[in-house]
């Protein structure tokens, strides 16, 4: 049998000699080596074929995965959602559109966007357009919406698609009818004045609390005018009943002597110095008892009180002695405050603000040996400070940022509403300044109220 070898490059430059006749290979110590090497590199690319079919597999699971999730995402939105390419050919809808319009996705996929959406008038129809021409964003643009009966007007948002090279590829149209829209303004408008109501409810509650915790310190302030004029007015009917009885004997006739004995007997003359000052501290403590319930009613009432330029000590001294007047333990209370200085604001609103940071103060010495409470005023030009320290146990460093929340409170059930420092920080706000805490130095906490100062030429 006649032997042909057929040259046969492999991988690796080798020869491998081919028998023809019987069929079979004659390999050669070498060739053995090259088929072994042959066929260990086919496992490899197999193995790595199957790798990547297994891989391929998979990415195809998480493809159809996310279109799966994107589906339920668009197909859920109460929202409308419109795509387009860039030419504004519509190759996208939702169901909440197609729900809308009455409309199936073949007369709406391909047409030209233009021809769906139109505007109300010529302005908008011309920024429309050329918001689509130029393919960028526009936002609360009033289109209408193309219906099988009549056009449903639409509220419209727009922004860029862009695709893997962040070459814009399209628009993305999200839209809602107008009438939806409005409808949630009108809920939420309806959501806020009923805030706003229950917001007044909290805080007159709070001032009839407050009220009813200094009601003993108030009738004691309202006695001690009162008292003063029940024993000026006792003093002036003794001396009238006198000089009534006097008079009548001067218009009788009676002689002089007997008229200069019967001057000396009622003491005329004694009355005579004294009726002016009666009449002047009757008068003083008539006022005084006019002040206390004008306090009183800008403290407990609702009504609006216009701003007022006064001298600021005295409202600190009668929120004190509101305070103090109904306290079982009275602390030591000093306060440093420039006699003459004024501020502009409603009294009334600082007034409360101080009794609520007095009676938080005294809460929170209530137990502790050599209780103190400052009250320190510092002018600082454009802005007056008032500052009020205690010497309790202070506040916990976590609750610093929640003093002044709506129902938050550190005292026992029962014994706080947790509302007072947030009036109190509401009334500083409005009175265009800021109320803040912190803790005083190693003991005790500390309030600070600013207030906007007088204006330079105004400044006593």
């Amino acid at each position: 049998m006649k032997e042909t070898e057929t040259p046969i490059p492999d991988g690796e430059g080798t020869l491998i000699s081919r028998l023809h006749g019987d069929d079979r290979f004659d390999l050669t110590s070498q060739g053995e080596d090259t088929w072994v090497e042959v066929i260990r590199q086919m496992d490899r690319v197999y193995g790595e074929l199957v790798e990547s079919q297994i891989a391929l597999e998979e990415k195809n699971a998480e493809l159809e995965s996310a279109q799966e999730f994107i589906s339920s995402v668009v197909s859920s939105m109460t929202d409308l959602l419109i795509v387009c390419d860039t030419d504004g050919h519509i190759q996208q809808v939702n169901d909440a559109l197609l729900r809308l319009t009455g409309l199936g996705p073949d007369m709406l996929i391909g047409q030209p966007l233009t021809e769906v959406l139109k505007g109300r008038d010529t302005e908008i129809q011309e920024r429309f357009h050329r918001h689509l021409r130029a393919n960028e964003s526009f936002h609360d643009c009033e289109v209408l919406l193309r219906k099988q009966k009549e056009p449903i007007p639409l509220s419209l948002n727009c922004s860029i698609r862009h695709d893997s090279k962040g070459k814009p590829a399209g628009l993305v149209l999200i839209g809602r009818p107008v009438g939806e829209l409005q409808r949630a303004y009108r809920e939420l408008d309806e959501a806020l004045r009923k805030f706003e109501k229950a917001q007044r409810h909290l805080v007159s509650s709070e001032k009839m609390a407050a009220l009813g915790r200094l009601v003993a310190g108030v009738a004691h302030e309202l006695n001690n005018p009162i008292s003063f004029i029940f024993g000026n007015m006792h003093a002036l009917r003794t001396y009238g009943e006198k000089i009534t009885r006097y008079f009548a004997a001067i218009n009788s006739g009676i002689g002089p002597d007997e008229l200069s004995g019967l001057r000396h007997e009622l003491q005329i003359d004694r009355i005579e110095k004294d009726i002016l000052p009666l009449v002047e501290g009757t008068l003083e403590g008539a006022e005084r008892v006019s002040d206390i319930v004008q306090d009183l009613r800008r403290f407990s009432g609702n009504q609006v009180e216009p701003s007022e330029e006064f001298v600021l000590e005295p409202i600190i001294r009668t929120a004190v002695n509101w305070v103090l007047r109904g306290a079982r333990d009275k602390p030591e209370v000093k306060i440093t405050c420039p006699a003459s200085l004024k501020v502009a604001a409603k009294k009334g609103h600082i007034h409360q603000i101080l009794v609520n940071l007095l009676q938080n103060a005294l809460d929170a010495v209530s137990g502790t040996s050599a209780a103190r409470i400052q009250v320190t005023v510092e002018d600082g030009g454009d802005q007056v400070t008032i500052l009020v320290r205690d010497n309790g146990p202070g506040i916990d460093a976590g609750a610093l940022d929640q003093v002044f929340e709506p129902f938050f409170t550190t005292k026992p059930i029962g014994q706080g509403t947790g509302l007072g420092l947030y009036v109190s920080y509401r009334m500083a706000d409005e009175l265009g300044g800021r109320l803040s805490a912190e803790m005083n130095g190693a003991e005790g906490a500390c309030f600070r109220l600013v207030l906007p100062g007088l204006p330079a030429e105004e400044t006593p």
